[in-house]
């Protein structure tokens, strides 16, 4: 559910982009524009953003909040309180409770399954990956 939100999240963010490529609508302004040669190999509908690429940014930009020790990777209390937020934040939108005792026990799963190389830390790659949903799939 988590990974949804991000992911909801980052489309959002992702939206005005592809708005901003869409032809605009008034005949006026259209036959104001010089008209682009048509390629055959380059497809003419605006392709969607990679949820991918939004995690990946929404994570270069949050990173360095919850990297308290300055250090390049979050141990478990940092990646702790980043999924705790953003459990918290999920929380609000679905109208959803749980027990502090289980947020706090499913960051902690949330930390051992994205730390997939088993350093005791948690990578941009690995965040990336696990909120991406690749992780453990």
């Amino acid at each position: 559910m988590i990974r949804t939100l991000l992911l909801t999240s980052a489309m959002m963010v992702a939206a005005p982009a592809l708005a901003q490529q869409a032809a605009p609508a008034d005949p006026a302004a259209q036959a104001a524009q010089p008209a682009a040669p048509a390629s055959p190999a380059e497809p003419q509908a605006a392709q969607p953003a990679n949820p991918a690429n939004s995690v990946a940014a929404i994570v270069e930009s949050e990173f360095p909040a919850y990297d308290t020790n300055k250090d390049g990777q979050l141990d478990q209390g940092e990646f702790s309180r980043w999924m705790v937020a953003l459990k918290d934040q999920e929380m609000k939108a679905t109208g959803k409770t749980l027990p502090p005792a289980e947020v706090t026990a499913w960051a902690s799963g949330a930390f051992t399954t994205a730390d997939a190389d088993k350093s005791i830390s948690v990578s941009k790659p690995e965040l990336i990956s696990y909120l991406s949903g690749s992780a453990g799939a």
